[in-house]
C-alpha cells in the first residue's frame, strides 16, 4: 500500500470538452509542491476532482491506497483531504477565535455548542490557542474576521483547514488579493505548516511559488506538461515561453 494521494490517469469531460487529460501524480507525506498554469489550464477542475466536488471521466484517486472515487466531498475531508478557497469562506462577523472553533467541533462530530467555554471544552480552546500561536493571529483572537487585514483573514482560513487535522492540503491561491506588503505573512505559514503535511499550492504569484514548493508541475491544457524541481521549472523553455516569462531566467 502506498502511503499518501496518489492519482492515476484522471480524466474529465464535459461532453465533448475534455478539461482533465491523463493526469498522474503523487503526494507523499511532507511533499511541497505547487500547480501552476495559465488561466483555463484546469488546476481547479482537478483540485475539484480530487477533493470529490466532480466526478472523473476516468482514472484513480487513492488515498494510502483506499479509492476515494465513491466518496462524497465530505466524506474525503474526513478521510483527510482538505481544501482552502480562492475567496475567503469565513464568518466576518464572528471573532477569529470563533471561526476556529467552528472545524474544531466538526472534527469532533458536531455535537454540543461549539462556541461555550465550559471545562470540557478545554481541548477545543487549548486547540485554538495553539493555532492562533502558529499562525501570528493571537493579538487578534477576539477580533471579528471583518475587520483584519486580508492577509491576516487568508491566514484564519489556513488555520480553519488545519484545525481538520487534513494528511493532504491544498491551498487554492492562498495569496490571491494579498497585498504585497503582506504576503510574507502567507509564506511563513506555509513553512510552519506540519513538517507531515503534503500540500498542493494553486498559485499565480511565482515569488511565492518559488520559496515554498520544493516540486512544480505544469499544468496545460489540462494536461502536464513537466514537474520538476524549481531550477529545472525555471530553465525549462516551454514553461518560459507559455507561462514564466523572461523574468524567471
Amino acid at each position: 500500500m502506498s502511503a499518501g494521494l496518489e492519482v492515476r490517469g484522471l480524466n474529465k469531460a464535459f461532453g465533448g470538452l475534455v478539461v482533465a487529460r491523463d493526469i498522474s501524480l503523487t503526494l507523499r507525506p511532507g511533499d511541497r509542491k505547487a500547480l501552476i498554469g495559465p488561466n483555463g489550464a484546469g488546476k481547479s477542475t482537478f483540485t475539484n476532482l480530487i477533493t470529490g466536488i466532480l466526478e472523473p471521466s476516468g482514472g484513480e484517486i487513492t488515498l494510502d491506497g483506499r479509492d476515494l472515487r465513491a466518496m462524497s466531498e465530505a466524506q474525503r475531508v474526513k478521510a483527510g483531504i482538505a481544501k482552502t478557497f480562492q475567496i475567503t469562506t469565513l464568518f466576518r462577523s464572528l471573532s477569529v477565535r470563533d471561526n476556529l472553533r467552528l472545524p474544531l467541533w466538526e472534527r469532533r462530530g458536531g455535537t454540543g455548542r461549539p462556541f461555550r467555554r465550559a471545562g470540557g471544552d478545554a481541548w477545543v480552546e487549548a486547540e485554538v490557542e495553539a493555532l492562533l500561536a502558529q499562525f501570528r493571529l493571537t493579538d487578534v483572537g477576539d477580533r471579528p474576521v471583518a475587520r483584519l487585514a486580508y492577509g491576516q483573514q487568508r491566514l484564519v482560513e489556513m488555520a480553519m483547514t488545519l484545525a481538520l487535522k487534513p494528511r493532504i492540503l491544498i491551498l487554492d491561491e492562498p495569496a490571491a488579493g494579498v497585498p504585497s506588503s503582506e504576503s510574507p505573512l502567507i509564506a511563513e505559514a506555509i513553512a510552519a505548516l506540519p513538517a507531515d503535511l503534503a500540500v498542493l499550492i494553486i498559485e499565480h504569484d511565482m515569488a511565492l511559488v518559488f520559496k515554498v514548493a520544493t516540486r512544480i508541475i505544469v499544468l496545460v491544457a489540462g494536461a502536464i506538461l513537466t514537474e520538476g524541481t524549481p531550477a529545472e521549472i525555471s530553465a525549462d523553455p516551454r514553461v518560459r515561453d507559455l507561462y514564466l516569462g523572461a523574468k524567471h531566467g
